[in-house]
């Protein structure tokens, strides 16, 4: 285990006999006790520095999408006025927010095409839980 101190270890008794079996067992308990609280312990530390560095990502990712919508909506602007000298600029605008509509409807189709492919939550989990369900009512089947 990294980065995790060891428990002392208990020494035998210094009277020369060996440790009894009440002994050595309750010495494994306390081991396995201490082993088992670093390793929670190391857990949490682990967790707590992961969701942190999530969290950072996180607000990056939010950041560059309020950017990408804002340069979304100044392009948009660009082209109105781009097209506005050549058509008007209501048919300019008209004409803008059409492609915008079919930029979204093939986006939401698309969507939804994916979202039909993933499976339900646990999909798997479940299965083997009514199979185990299965064999404890009925366990020599």
């Amino acid at each position: 285990m990294s980065g995790a101190t060891s428990a002392p270890r208990p020494e035998p008794e210094s009277g020369g006999g060996e440790r009894s079996i009440g002994e050595i067992f309750s010495s494994i308990t306390t081991e396995m006790s201490t082993l088992v609280r670093q390793e929670i312990a190391l857990a949490k530390t682990e967790l707590r520095q992961d969701a942190k560095n999530a969290g950072k990502g996180a607000g990056m990712l939010a950041g560059a999408g309020v950017a990408g919508h804002l340069f979304l909506i100044s392009l948009t602007a660009l082209a109105i006025l781009a097209l506005g000298d050549l058509i008007g600029h209501a048919w300019a605008a008209l004409v803008v927010t059409v492609v915008w509509g079919v930029v979204a409807a093939v986006l939401a189709k698309s969507g939804q095409k994916e979202m039909k492919k993933v499976p339900p939550p646990m999909e798997r989990t479940t299965v083997t839980l009514k199979e185990d369900a299965q064999w404890a009512k009925h366990p020599t089947s």
